[in-house]
Formats: structure tokens, C-alpha cells, sequence
């Protein structure tokens, strides 16, 4: 059908004097007369700048340059490309689909695996197109097509395409009657050549040859369908007695093993003695495993097992103690560790476990095996039981043997929820009650932590001895050790459990422990305590803080040397100069500056910045000697650094001058060494909380009598109950009774502030 545009139309109907339009018709029609649509054909994109915001922003989405749009690649190539028409043309008067656009719906139907055809106009063009091309390629000169010449098949190329298909001869000379000579059927022997009075196109021999061929075409190819279908019902009946076969050794096997597992029964009831029994059922079972090895899954060996031990495992288990008798029935267990399809665990930790890939078969598609049941129901409830209630923590051998024996039998959730739950929670509860700050009491020793938590660090989970973990044994063990620099006597020697602990604690985190807590109260202690008396020099102070300072896991060297440069040598320094200004002996002061060097360890007195203060030490002595008797009074200069604490010398001629002296000195008020303000009461009540596993909650009220802000001190944690406390001076006052108008009144710590505080 001829196609004629909206312009064509109107220009006839004008013509025609059909109908008139107005000026601005005549211009719209005459706009669209002479619009010629701009070429569509796609312009190369500019490429975007690598370095432009929009290129980061899109490489950061994950797009690559090349590929389309989207997380597979398969959106647009290119933008969308945009159409302009004329002002006042409607649709049909511009191509609506670039070829861009075009091309992407190509590609987009390639991707979903569909062929997008051209439309009819589309295919119109396509083949003018292609009829130009042939034109000009034949020099414009215009030829008839010619048409291609049919081939067809002689009888016995159509017979030897057919495997097994037999064409009579007779049928054979009448599909072989056409060809290049026109001939005469006039007989079923054979053919005559036609006369020459006859029209070859019409004769009959022709259509009866053309109808046999298609009749013996179509009944090859309908003998070809038949031949596949038949080798396909041959391939099909050798699966299926192949099957039957399988089917049929199995039902066999079946037969067996039902036999066997009557058999096992028998045996186990026959039985009375629990060890016997055992060693029978395990016997045949390994035995059944051995015979059916490759059929564990198809035959269900497992769920035979589980049944077979199922009596015997419920029987002995109900009277089992797991930690008197911890080794009971795991031999039996490894021995149908495969038969019972039993996994290896993997907690993740440091555990000696099996691993061996021929004992453990494929695990099922269950959630659970009947085995991993059979334990969860029956071996997990006594255990836990024991775990809770009887165990002593302090002595893990019993349990520890346990979990090393079961370890390798026991299902993987099984196992973790033993190492990581249960028994961290009774070692974490033993270690909140020990008393880090109390020196050892031989009537009630308390164990030391290492003792119970080493045996368990292969087992424990990365939680609970991470030094950044907020909660876990190491959580609650970093509060004991604050509690033990803050608190604990330093006039008894450093308990030997810090030494003991010192494989588990990095070394960062117990210097910022000693930083923070221990060395601010030593520095403190020499302070006050150590009184330099050439005389009658009493060490107990010195030797009580080295006892702190020379252990193996106590601070550097360089920190103990600054500790006596702040708090030790301005003393021993004064002391010297009222020495030498007052009729010294020489030789005494030689003595008692070799026996000074003499008190402090040889790494600690060799320490450069110790060396410093020895020399500056001799170098006074010296210039007291050049200065003479007469001049060392008045030209000996003072040392630069007064005394910390008011000095007490029992006797001596350094005595009168040293007292004259103790006024010109205060209290110090500079915080040396960066220690730490001193310890409050407050502080002080934390920890004794933290001891008692009291929670010390601040309750964002205060007392409408006295404005001091209110806390609850409570063993429940739920933060609730307990007693309501304020602080004042160094004095708990706890309210009386429950509500916001009962009074306070005073109490001790140890007046039954903690059965208060607990509910009882």
C-alpha cells in the first residue's frame, strides 16, 4: 500500500477546493512541508574527563568505562539521546527511535536471549537497500533474477539415508522416472520415451513419479523418527534393569541388616552387665560397619546405630558421674566414631582435634543427626548439672580430663557451649571473689587465679583473653590487678600471683597498670617515709619499694631511676651539704657515699641517669674539699632542690641546722613522676563493691536534705533493689526504709552493708 505523508494530503485537499484554512494552517502545513528531521544517526559521545567530579563519582559506584549501567553491565551504553521536533508538529513527523536507541534494545533482547526483529518500514528500507547495493554492483545494468534449480533425491540416496529401509526396484524406475527427458509410463515394467505430439509438463508419468517421491520422502523420514525412538526405548530398558538390579541387591542388603540388627537386640537384652553389653553391641556394629562400609548412608547404618545404643547409653547414663568417672563409654563411642557419622568440632581454638577426612563422612542434610540428639537429651543435662553444681573450679583436672576425652566425639555446639559458656561463667565467678588487695591468709588462703584459669587458655574463646575486651576473665581480672596496685600493702613483699599471671598478661597493659596505680603510691611512700640519718639510716622504706621496683614484671629501670631522682636524692643531696658544712670527716662521708651506692642493684646504680647524681654528688665533696674548713660555709653552695618531707636526724651536729632548715620547706605540691591524685573514698567504696560483686550505680539524684548525689548499691543486675547510699566525709549514710521521706543514717562497711545491699 502506497504511503503518502500528512503533507501530500493536505496539499491535495486544497487543491481539491475541499476545504480552506487560516494563515497560521498555512504556516504550521508549510513548516511541515519543508521541516527536513535532523540525521539520527548517534554522534560519538565525548569521552568524560578521568579526573572530573562526575567520572569519581561514577568509578566509585563501580561503574568501568566500556560497560553498561547497573551491578551486571547490561544497562545503557551511551545517555539518552534527545529528539527534537518542530513548533506545532505532531507525532509521526520525526523518527521517535534513534538508531542508538535502536541498538540498545538490540542489546538489551541479546542479553534477555531474544531476537528483536525490525519493523515492517524498517524491513522495507533494509531491503531497498540491499537491492542497491546489487544494482550497483552489477554495473547498473538490471538482470532477472534466476531461479535456484531443485534438487532431488534418487531412490537410492533416499534408501541409503534410511538405515534399514528397503525401496521395492518397481517403486524405484517410477520415482526415477523424472529428469532432463520427458518419458512415458505405459507400463508397471518400466517407461517408453514420449512422443513427441505430447506436453512434457502434463503428462502423467510425471505426477505419479512426483507423488511416489514425496510419499517415499516422507516415509523415510517417518522410519528415521521411528529408528530414534527405538533406540531410545533401548537405552531406557538398559537403565531400567540396571536399576532392578540395584534395587534388587539392595532389598537384599536390607534383608541382612534387619537380620543383623535382631541379632543385636537379642544380644544386648540377653546382657546384664553394662560393660559386656557394650563391648557385644559394639562388636556387631563394627562388624555391620566393615560389611556395609560403602553403604552407611543408602542402607541408614546411622539411625541403626543410634538405635542399638540407644537402651544401653540411657541405662548407664542415668547413673554416670562425669567427674568422678569421666573416660566412661567415650572408647566405645570413637569406635563407631564413622558408623556414627560423628563430625569433628571446630571451637576455633588451640584443641588437639581430629581431623581426619576417611573418619567422618558427609554430614546430613538434617539439622541434627539422631546421634548429636541422643547426646543433647541424655549426655548434655548431667554434665551441665555437674558443671553447675559440684564442680570446684579450683581444681579443673576431673572436668579438664573430661572435655579432652570427649572432645573428639562430642557435636560442634555441644562442645562450645561447654568451653565458651558454661565453664568461663564459673571461672569468671571464682575470680570476682578473690581478694586481690588482702595480703595471703593462712587460715583462709585463697587460690591463685593463674592456678585454675591456665589449664583452661587452649579451650577459652578469644573474648575472654583479648585485653580490649570490655567483658570476660580478662575484663574481670584487669579490675582485680587496679585493685591490688591501688590497695594492696606496700610494706609486704609483691604478691608472687603477678608472676604467676604473667604469661597471660601482655606487657603494655600491666606497665599502664604499674604506671597509673602502683607507681604514684611507691613515689608517695618514699616521700614520707624515707629519712636520711647518717647515723642510724633505717632502709625498711627503700627496700620495701625496690621490692616492688625489682621483679621481673615490674617497671624499666629508667622509670625506678626517675621514681629516686624525684623522691631519693634531693634528701640524700641536702643531707650531704649540712654534712660538709658542718666539721665534716671526710673519710666517714667516703664511707657513706660507697655504702649508698652499695643499696641499690647494679642495673638500677649504673643507670645513666642515676650516674648523673652520684657525679654530682662527688663533685660537691670535691669543691668542699678545694673551698677548705674555713670557706665551705659561706662558698659551698646549697643544693638546687630543697628536701620533699621535713627532715628528723636523731642525733649528730647536722641536727640543729637541719631543724633551723624545716620551716623553709612545705608540704610539696607539684605532682612528680605524673602520679595519680590521691585515692578517695568514693574509690575506695568501688572497689569494695567490685570485691563483694556489688554493682555501685550513681542515681542522677541527690539527698533534698544535704544536695549529695545518691547511689544504689545492689547484687542484682537488673540494677534494682539493694540500698540507697550517699557519701559524706568518709562515711556511708544509707536511707532507712523504702521511699523519698525516710531518713539516713550511718554505716559502716562492715556494719551489714552487704546483706543489705544482697536483700537479706
Amino acid at each position: 500500500m502506497a504511503q503518502f505523508s500528512m503533507s501530500d494530503r493536505m496539499s491535495g485537499r486544497m487543491e481539491d477546493g475541499e476545504s480552506s484554512d487560516s494563515d497560521h494552517r498555512r504556516k504550521r502545513r508549510k513548516v511541515g512541508q519543508n521541516f527536513q528531521p535532523k540525521s539520527t544517526a548517534p554522534t560519538a559521545m565525548p569521552a568524560a574527563k578521568p579526573n572530573s567530579f562526575a567520572a569519581k563519582m561514577m568509578a566509585k559506584m563501580g561503574y568501568k568505562e566500556g560497560q553498561g549501567l547497573g551491578a551486571t553491565g547490561r544497562g545503557r551504553l551511551a545517555p539518552v539521546e534527545s529528539q527534537s521536533r518542530p513548533i506545532g508538529a505532531g507525532l509521526g513527523i520525526v523518527p521517535e527511535k534513534s538508531k542508538q536507541a535502536k541498538e540498545e534494545e538490540k542489546r538489551e533482547a541479546a542479553f534477555r536471549g531474544e531476537i528483536l526483529e525490525d519493523s515492517e518500514e524498517e524491513e522495507k528500507n533494509r531491503r531497498k537497500e540491499l537491492k542497491k547495493k546489487k544494482l550497483s554492483g552489477m554495473g547498473g545494468v538490471a538482470s532477472t533474477p534466476t531461479k535456484p534449480k531443485i534438487k532431488y533425491r534418487t531412490a537410492d540416496e533416499i534408501e541409503a539415508a534410511a538405515e534399514g529401509l528397503e525401496v521395492p526396484n518397481v517403486l524405484k524406475s517410477i520415482i526415477d522416472a523424472t529428469g532432463s527427458e520427458t518419458k512415458l509410463l505405459t507400463s508397471t515394467a518400466g517407461l517408453m520415451s514420449t512422443p513427441n505430439a505430447m506436453v512434457p509438463s502434463e503428462t502423467e508419468s510425471v505426477k505419479i513419479a512426483k507423488r511416489a517421491r514425496r510419499d517415499l520422502e516422507s516415509f523415510a523420514e517417518e522410519w528415521n523418527t521411528v529408528s530414534e525412538r527405538k533406540k531410545f526405548y533401548e537405552m531406557e530398558e538398559t537403565q531400567l534393569v540396571l536399576e532392578m538390579d540395584e534395587l534388587e541387591e539392595s532389598t537384599l542388603g536390607l534383608e541382612t541388616v534387619i537380620k543383623a540388627v535382631r541379632d543385636i537386640q537379642l544380644s544386648g537384652s540377653e546382657t546384664t552387665n553394662d560393660q559386656a553389653a557394650w563391648e557385644n553391641v559394639t562388636t556387631r556394629l563394627e562388624n555391620l560397619e566393615n560389611e556395609y562400609a560403602e553403604r552407611i548412608d543408602s542402607h541408614l547404618l546411622q539411625e541403626v546405630a543410634v538405635a542399638a545404643i540407644h537402651p544401653i547409653f540411657k541405662k548407664v547414663i542415668h547413673d554416670w558421674q562425669p567427674l568422678e568417672d569421666p573416660v566412661s563409654l567415650s572408647p566405645y563411642l570413637s569406635r563407631l566414631a564413622r558408623l556414627l557419622c560423628i563430625q569433628p568440632p571446630s571451637t576455633g581454638t588451640d584443641l588437639a582435634l581430629h581431623s581426619d577426612p576417611l573418619l567422618h563422612s558427609s554430614r546430613p542434610s538434617k539439622s541434627t543427626t539422631p546421634y548429636e540428639t541422643m547426646l543433647y537429651t541424655l549426655f548434655l543435662p548431667p554434665l551441665r548439672s555437674a558443671i553447675t553444681n559440684d564442680w570446684d573450679p579450683t581444681n579443673p583436672t576431673p572436668l579438664l580430663n573430661l572435655i579432652q576425652t570427649w572432645s573428639s566425639i562430642l557435636p560442634t555446639f555441644i562442645l562450645t557451649g561447654l568451653t565458651h559458656t558454661l565453664i568461663p561463667t564459673r571461672l569468671e565467678t571464682l575470680l570476682s571473689t578473690w581478694k586481690s588487695s588482702k595480703p595471703p591468709n593462712s587460715k583462709h588462703p585463697q587460690p591463685s587465679p593463674d592456678t585454675y584459669i591456665f589449664p583452661w587458655l587452649s579451650f577459652l574463646p578469644h573474648t575472654h583473653l583479648s585485653p580490649t575486651s570490655p567483658i570476660g576473665l580478662f575484663a574481670t581480672l584487669k579490675t582485680k590487678l587496679k585493685s591490688l596496685f591501688q590497695s594492696y600493702p606496700l610494706t609486704l613483699p609483691p604478691p608472687t600471683t603477678l608472676t604467676s599471671l604473667l604469661p597471660i598478661l601482655p606487657p603494655s597493659f600491666l606497665h599502664q597498670l604499674q604506671t597509673r596505680h602502683l607507681l604514684p603510691r611507691l613515689s608517695s611512700h618514699l616521700s614520707q617515709n624515707l629519712l636520711i640519718d647518717p647515723s642510724n639510716q633505717d632502709l625498711t622504706p627503700l627496700t620495701e619499694t625496690l621490692a616492688w621496683l625489682t621483679p621481673s614484671w615490674s617497671l624499666s629501670a629508667t622509670i625506678t631511676a626517675h621514681l629516686l631522682v624525684a623522691e631519693f636524692f634531693p634528701k640524700w643531696h641536702h643531707v650531704l651539704y649540712l654534712w660538709l658544712t658542718n666539721d665534716p670527716n671526710y673519710d666517714e662521708i667516703r664511707e657513706w657515699f660507697l655504702w649508698w651506692k652499695e643499696q641499690f642493684p647494679a642495673p638500677i646504680r649504673d643507670h645513666e641517669i642515676m650516674a648523673k647524681e652520684w657525679t654530682k654528688g662527688l663533685e660537691t665533696i670535691t669543691l668542699a674539699l678545694d673551698l677548705g674548713p674555713e670557706n665551705v660555709k659561706m662558698g659551698l653552695p646549697p643544693p638546687e632542690t630543697g628536701p620533699v618531707r621535713p627532715l628528723h636526724l636523731s642525733t649528730g651536729p647536722v641536727k640543729q641546722q637541719q631543724q633551723q632548715q624545716q620551716l623553709q620547706y612545705s608540704e610539696p605540691t607539684i605532682n612528680r613522676m605524673g602520679q595519680d591524685e590521691p585515692v578517695t573514698f568514693r574509690q575506695i567504696l568501688e572497689t569494695w563493691c567490685t570485691e563483694n560483686s556489688l554493682l555501685f550505680i550513681p542515681m542522677r539524684e541527690a539527698d533534698p536534705a544535704s544536695g549529695l548525689p545518691l547511689f544504689r548499691l545492689t547484687a542484682s543486675a537488673t540494677g534494682k533493689g539493694g540500698v540507697v547510699v550517699f557519701l559524706r566525709g568518709d562515711v556511708v549514710w544509707v536511707r532507712e526504709g523504702k521511699g523519698e521521706g525516710k531518713g539516713f543514717r550511718p554505716v559502716g562497711l562492715e556494719e551489714g552493708l552487704l546483706e543489705r545491699a544482697e536483700g537479706r
